[in-house]
């Protein structure tokens, strides 16, 4: 199990007292039921898959036009858990026998037990309606093949407040029986918010790995198709929804992008463990913020939640050394350049830039502005995307905005947030 903060951590009860009561019965409700959630995503005109047929009786289930599904489709129960009950089809033979993406084969009657179990509420553990869903099923990412057994990865996204605050892979494996899920033994992979790039994995929950069982292929350095769009995706669904606290589950289809699996309400918390990360820390970050739509979401995020990882793998050889003073480039809107002198202030976490530099650059814009923070001598300031150059790094960040830079020399300090890869030389003024 990872090492970090006990306070930084969501346990269940917390997860429970403090975040599940932030969304309504309705919304609860709604998610609860797959098909219920399929005619929102569809109403709000969020990509998800195609529904082949509702099957709520045993007449349904005979009355289906079986013989017009060929390959490629999903049956699953309407409120499942845990992945129960969901098999998924990838072919059909001449002699009119499906085979699942395990290679098993079922005839019609096979397939019709399967529904009559779902109906029966044998997958199921809420709810009075087990209904069954036929739906389109999603091919894997030619991208992410290699890693999966079987079954289609998918990517859970934890959104609060509108902004995607944690994610993960999951991977199928031989003993999830193909499918995505953690809890019947699907291996769980941290993304990085902000690149869409694995960082760590682990087995079982909580067993960490660095390689895809059996395999010498290294789980973390994965590349997600169409990152950005994908969490704009999930905080568009998890807002459709009313879901103040959600976990969305989505696919990335090759040609469609991504598309939205599910919605949690009460989602898992391996999530902390997969990105060896606290999510109750992350949580409790962005509760206050404004944010005005999805992308300003995605934005916040990966200002917020960007990974250390890439600098913990690189070698501390390869690390700049840089003084206490040093020139740097900074960038601004319409791609002007200012050269300036920063100041490296170790004794400060978030980087600042002097309020007459950022409005020079054309920083402050209010529909540009990630967020307002408190600081203790200046009150509430604003944040801003910056990029600057050191030392021929190029650096993407935020800073704060201070009034007290002004009357300063150095009109840009940099704090430790954005020192991870360089070494300071101290012994300079």
């Amino acid at each position: 199990m990872f090492v970090n903060k006990a306070k930084d951590l969501l346990g269940i009860n917390a997860r429970n007292s403090l975040y599940l009561s932030r969304s309504s019965g309705k919304a609860k409700a709604i998610v609860h039921s797959k098909y219920a959630t399929k005619i929102l995503l569809r109403d709000n005109d969020i990509a998800t898959a195609e529904i082949y047929g509702i099957l709520g009786t045993g007449e349904d289930v005979n009355d289906f036009d079986w013989q017009n599904l060929d390959k490629n489709f999903v049956i699953k129960p309407t409120n499942g858990y845990a992945g129960t009950g969901v098999v998924a089809f990838r072919e059909k033979t001449a002699d009119g026998v499906w085979i699942d993406m395990l290679g098993k084969k079922w005839d019609l009657a096979d397939l019709k037990l399967h529904c009559d179990d779902i109906l029966s509420g044998q997958y199921s553990i809420h709810g009075l309606n087990h209904n069954v869903i036929i739906e389109e099923r999603i091919p894997i990412h030619p991208k992410l093949l290699k890693y999966s057994y079987k079954g289609t990865p998918d990517i859970r996204v934890i959104v609060f407040n509108s902004v995607p605050v944690m994610a993960m892979l999951r991977l199928p494996t031989e003993e999830s029986g193909g499918r995505a899920n953690v809890t019947q033994g699907a291996i769980a992979v941290g993304i990085d918010i902000a690149t869409g790039i694995t960082t760590y994995a682990v087995a079982h929950k909580s067993n960490a790995i660095r390689y895809l069982p059996g395999t010498k292929k290294k789980l973390n350095g994965i590349i997600i198709p169409e990152w950005d769009r994908m969490l704009e995706t999930a905080v568009t669904a998890s807002n459709a929804a009313e879901l103040n606290f959600a976990g969305v589950d989505l696919f990335i289809h090759k040609e469609k992008g991504p598309m939205v699996v599910e919605l949690n309400a009460a989602p898992g918390l391996t999530i902390q463990a997969a990105n060896r990360a606290g999510l109750r820390r992350r949580l409790e970050r962005v509760e206050d913020l404004s944010i005005q739509n999805p992308k300003h979401g995605v934005k916040v995020a990966q200002a917020l939640f960007a990974s250390d990882f890439a600098s913990k793998i690189k070698n501390r050889a390869d690390f700049p050394v840089v003084s206490l003073q040093e020139e740097v480039i900074v960038w601004g809107d319409d791609k002007q350049k200012i050269e300036t002198t920063a100041f490296l202030n170790t004794g400060r976490f978030s980087s600042a830039i002097s309020k007459k530099l950022a409005q020079e650059l054309g920083l402050i814009d209010v529909d540009d502005l990630l967020w307002f923070q408190s600081e203790q001598e200046e009150g509430k300031v604003p944040v801003v995307e910056v990029k600057f150059k050191i030392k021929e790094q190029v650096v993407k960040t935020t800073m704060i905005v201070s009034n007290k830079l002004n009357s300063k020399k150095n009109k840009i300090e940099i704090g430790r947030q954005d020192l991870k890869n360089f070494i300071i030389r101290f012994d300079e003024e």
